[in-house]
């Protein structure tokens, strides 16, 4: 069913993945030129396979049990991308590739929160198709 509340949260988070990454610089080089994700092929791999599993993820509402997963798998992609974020912002010896931050770099811990807020709904719905088919 695609009108459930977790479908919105998919659909949100491959639209930031996937969508608002390409437009915010994720930081500046030395020479205070924005960096995007579209530049950098790793970071443009990591960013769209999260917004593929979560489109992929808003299709399997009949299979809950791997929405689930793939939730989870969603949530360890985006800590690893935020990982990469995280040593490159902190590896600055003088000036190194990444001198300051953007507002690019916080888009994996939006997608983390809107896919823990789908994996709860989804858990939900799981719990409810359970107690149900205890009645029977």
């Amino acid at each position: 069913m695609l009108q459930r509340i977790q479908t919105v949260y998919l659909i949100l988070t491959a639209v930031v993945s996937a969508g608002v990454s390409m437009y915010l610089p994720y930081g500046l080089d030395k020479n205070a030129v924005a960096l995007y994700v579209k530049t950098e092929p790793f970071l443009l791999g990591m960013f769209l396979g999260s917004a593929v599993l979560s489109l992929i993820s808003v299709f399997l509402f009949k299979n809950r049990k791997l929405q689930f997963v793939l939730g989870r798998i969603n949530i360890l992609l985006n800590f690893i991308l935020l990982g990469v974020f995280v040593y490159w912002s902190l590896t600055v010896s003088g000036e190194t590739y990444v001198s300051e931050k953007g507002i690019g770099m916080i888009i994996p811990v939006i997608s983390i929160v809107l896919l823990v807020m789908a994996n709860k709904a989804i858990k939900k719905d799981e719990n409810l198709v359970k107690s149900v088919d205890r009645l029977r």
